[in-house]
């Protein structure tokens, strides 16, 4: 089956711009990854209190690297969570379902379906995770004690600590947000277990991806050589560069989760009213004079033979 499987994201992918379409969930997720994780911190402070949640995400930057300016970004983006204030996180949220309509829209471009009124579908089916974010990064954020810690051990024994600790809890959050992508904001509805088999595997991939971005960020250079000594236009070009990978592993693990969805069911080639479209026969006649298997009618050379006798 992991061989079918394989082929059959293949034959998803063949013939579509991978590149074009991760370039344009990009795009999307530009609009909508910032107020997203201001939500995650106003949400957090909600459900906990603002001083918890300040000393947790004091202790996450210690995590974030300073060779590239990044501590300042964090503080600011911190900062602006913690005050977002129930208006300004009602507002944020118009920004942020715009990442359920680039998911979508970009799915339906790998495997084409039939679908109505996609933007408006894909945006509020993404708006319960405005509710379950939180929790979910209330989660990430309990465990940043414990990876401030390993990060003041410091040596081999505590980086890799930190990296495992912080590969599972994003890992655990990363996923589920994933399954609930794949099974109601991107189209064909996936069953659970496909669905779950997807998602963890896709956040696998990812949360792993994220530790690599961490790593990118210590790299003391200057990213703003290739554009003039503009720091702040080579950092955007690197975010989106890094964004630009991530949704390229997203929409592959997507394309996974739907042929295993198919395999399961047993149409590894579906073309129902929910599935892909596909090209259907045709009913025009056949290009030719003569009778057709199914004509009754003799054929002009056989006429001509009985006319001989």
């Amino acid at each position: 089956m992991p061989v079918e499987l394989v082929r059959d994201v293949a034959a998803t992918l063949r013939g579509r711009d991978l590149a074009a379409v991760a370039a344009g969930l990009t795009y999307f997720a530009g609009l909508g990854v910032v107020p997203w994780l201001l939500l995650s911190v106003w949400g957090a402070a909600l459900i906990s209190s603002p001083e918890t949640v300040a000393v947790h995400l004091a202790d996450l930057r210690l995590l974030v690297p300073p060779e590239m300016g990044a501590r300042s970004v964090y503080d600011g983006l911190v900062r602006a969570g913690l005050e977002l204030g129930p208006w300004g996180a009602l507002v944020t949220i118009l920004p942020a379902t715009f990442y359920g309509e680039g998911l979508r829209r970009a799915c339906l471009r790998l495997s084409p379906r039939r679908d109505r009124f996609t933007g408006w579908r894909a945006r509020l089916g993404l708006l319960p995770l405005v509710l379950a974010v939180p929790v979910l990064a209330l989660g990430v954020f309990a465990a940043a004690p414990l990876m401030a810690q390993l990060a003041r051990i410091g040596g081999f024994g505590g980086t890799l600590g930190q990296v495992v600790v912080a590969f599972h809890v994003s890992f655990v959050a990363i996923g589920v947000v994933i399954a609930w992508g794949f099974r109601v904001v991107a189209p064909g509805g996936p069953g659970w277990m496909a669905t779950l088999a997807g998602a963890l595997g896709t956040s696998a991939v990812i949360s792993g991806f994220l530790q690599g971005f961490l790593l990118f960020l210590a790299i003391p250079i200057d990213v703003g050589i290739p554009f003039g000594g503009l720091r702040v236009v080579g950092a955007t070009v690197a975010i989106g560069l890094w964004l630009f990978v991530l949704h390229v592993l997203l929409l592959t693990g997507w394309a996974a989760t739907d042929a295993l969805d198919r395999r399961l069911r047993g149409r590894p080639g579906d073309d129902e009213t929910d599935g892909p479209v596909t090209a259907r026969p045709t009913t025009e006649p056949p290009d030719h004079d003569g009778p057709t298997p199914d004509d009754p009618r003799p054929s002009p050379a056989a006429v001509a033979v009985g006319a001989g006798r």
